[in-house]
């Protein structure tokens, strides 16, 4: 019996060398100036497959690179609170409300009104902005930031630079001041409201809840708000553009969709009576309404509609930008009971499903469907590409993916990232 034990209790040791040495080479790689290091995807340790500690151990290190490397880009623009990106400026100011919780603070982005106007007259919407919702902060706790808008444009609020912007916003904030990327909110006013309508279900997956006040729509759709609770606070009497009837009829279509979905689409309506544009801070409630919500950044259920301003990733779910289609939609769920995928409805020929621990149980087979139909049962691996890329696209530690699938055509899968000549070792046991 001892005999037969050796090659097992060898097979060990060495696997257990290979791993540390992955790390190793990993933080050999990291240690080097961002300038001198070979891209990840040609150097064979990013590819072989990980083990759960291995894969957490490799998260961690590569957040802490990430956010180093976003402190030297914009550590300094962010003290003088302004920020640059591409040919944009975007000065911001914020203030501190209350103790830091032991989980980390919030962080509330309240965008001004204006518009297509003056920049004079944007710079007093600005000013307005910072100092809004003082009172209702006063007994919240968090950071609540005001950026300026970078233009002065009718849509200043929802141009395709702003996603970036609130990205790096978001960032830095985790960065700087301990935000906890899990209780982020939006709000905004009048334009603000605009940008909000337009903001909150393309980067669902960054906000933990979102409010408008006094704002309209346009083209905007509220599918991808499923898992973002959404506030409306408009004055019954706002009748320019519509704004009134429009809100309205938002909530005749969240009331819809939270009926036909359990647990999706939760949402706050409010038309004040008697009052117009301005509600008279009415509208401050939704602070502490918002205040109520966390973030799920893995959510078991998603629904990813494609807006004008492309996005190629979505919680758990991406695609490639030469794949996107305005208005396409994407419907994907998982269970944690059953270890299974299924792709309910997607337009794309090539998507990528993003998996880690949190969502499914890597010990054991996992099923892909698309439309319930079974295209895939077997195990699925961890790589330090796959969350290095996950890591520098969304800079966000609660959306690290070591595994990363692709669905084909709704009909076939396979997946990235992976030296299976490192995968037959996992049949030892204990290193699952």
């Amino acid at each position: 019996m001892k005999k037969k034990l050796i090659p097992i209790l060898i097979a060990t040791v060495l696997f257990q060398f290979s791993l540390f040495s992955q790390i190793q080479d990993l933080q050999n790689w990291l240690s080097l100036p961002d300038s001198s290091r070979q891209p990840l995807e040609n150097l064979s340790f990013s590819k072989k497959a990980l083990t759960k500690f291995q894969s957490e151990f490799a998260a961690n290190l590569l957040m802490l690179d990430h956010q180093n490397k976003m402190t030297i880009e914009y550590g300094s623009q962010w003290d003088s609170r302004s920020l640059l990106y591409q040919n944009h400026t975007m000065p911001f100011y914020y203030q501190i409300f209350g103790s830091e919780p032991s989980d980390g603070r919030s962080l509330y982005i309240s965008l001004h009104g204006g518009g297509g106007t003056t920049a004079t007259i944007n710079n007093q919407q600005y000013s307005n902005q910072q100092h809004l919702y003082d009172a209702t902060m006063g007994g919240l706790e968090g950071l609540y930031l005001a950026p300026r808008a970078p233009t002065n444009t009718w849509n200043l609020w929802h141009q395709s630079h702003i996603d970036e912007f609130l990205d790096i916003i978001i960032q830095m904030a985790v960065i700087k001041e301990n935000v906890n990327p899990n209780k982020v909110y939006l709000l905004g006013y009048s334009a603000g409201g605009d940008g909000v309508y337009q903001l909150a279900p393309r980067m669902a997956n960054r906000w933990a809840a979102a409010s408008m006040m006094a704002g309209h729509p346009n083209n905007a759709s509220p599918l991808g708000l499923r898992n973002t609770p959404f506030a409306i606070h408009v004055g019954a009497l706002d009748a320019a553009y519509n704004r009134n009837t429009v809100a309205e009829k938002w909530g005749v279509v969240l009331d819809s969709l939270e009926l036909n979905d359990n647990g999706g689409y939760i949402h706050d309506v409010q038309l004040h009576a008697g009052l117009g544009h301005w509600m008279n801070l009415q509208d401050a409630v939704a602070l502490p309404w918002l205040s109520n919500f966390i973030r799920n950044a893995i959510p078991d259920k998603v629904v990813w509609k494609q807006s004008s301003r492309h996005h190629s990733d979505f919680y758990w779910l991406g695609t490639d930008e030469s794949k996107i289609q305005n208005g396409g939609v994407v419907r994907a769920e998982y269970s944690s009971s059953d270890n299974s995928i299924n792709i309910t409805e997607n337009y794309s020929d090539s998507i990528s499903i993003f998996l880690n621990d949190e969502m499914l149980d890597f010990s054991q087979n996992i099923s892909v469907k698309f439309q319930g139909n079974e295209l895939f049962n077997g195990m699925v691996n961890r790589s330090i590409l796959n969350l290095y890329n996950t890591t520098n696209d969304l800079g966000d530690e609660f959306s690290q993916f070591p595994c990363n699938l692709t669905l084909m055509n709704n009909d076939t899968v396979f997946e990235n990232n992976i030296d299976y000549s490192t995968v037959s070792i996992k049949e030892i046991k204990g290193f699952k």
